[in-house]
């Protein structure tokens, strides 16, 4: 796949798409539920997201051909939880009524990683410190 591909790809979608591509990248398979409170690092129970346009989203990826249905076991594979304990799936995934999880496809893989390098990790350095919080006014040349 060339690279003119690669951002024809890009300028097709929103800016929702761009961070659930990445988030998927950066943190493993995920459902639209957890994307809806997890994107790329949030914490906390409340969606940052409605799930609907979450959901509308996944799909148009999956139309696209950059997201697809994780098939398979997830026990033992790293998901976006932000409690490090909890990083790897439970033992026993079966236990909750299971979500749709998404992974990337190889030409999904592939766009992540642009978006990640050129839209995503460049704005998330600007906002936050190193180690993990807000910068407040005056404290960026810091760090």
């Amino acid at each position: 796949m060339m690279s003119s591909d690669v951002s024809s790809i890009i300028k097709q979608l929103n800016e929702l798409e761009m961070k659930i591509l990445a988030h998927i990248y950066h943190y493993g398979p995920d459902t639209p539920w957890l994307l809806a409170r997890r994107l790329l690092g949030a914490a906390g129970w409340r969606p940052i997201v409605p799930e609907d346009e979450v959901e509308r989203a996944v799909q148009h990826l999956v139309q696209l051909g950059l997201l697809q249905e994780f098939r398979g076991s997830l026990k033992g594979r790293v998901t976006s939880s932000v409690k490090p304990w909890l990083k790897v799936k439970q033992r026993n995934p079966e236990r909750r009524g299971r979500g749709i999880y998404y992974d990337l496809t190889k030409i999904g893989r592939k766009v992540a990683s642009e978006v990640w390098k050129n839209y995503v990790r460049p704005n998330l350095r600007s906002d936050v410190n190193p180690k993990g919080k807000p910068y407040t006014k005056g404290q960026r040349g810091l760090a």
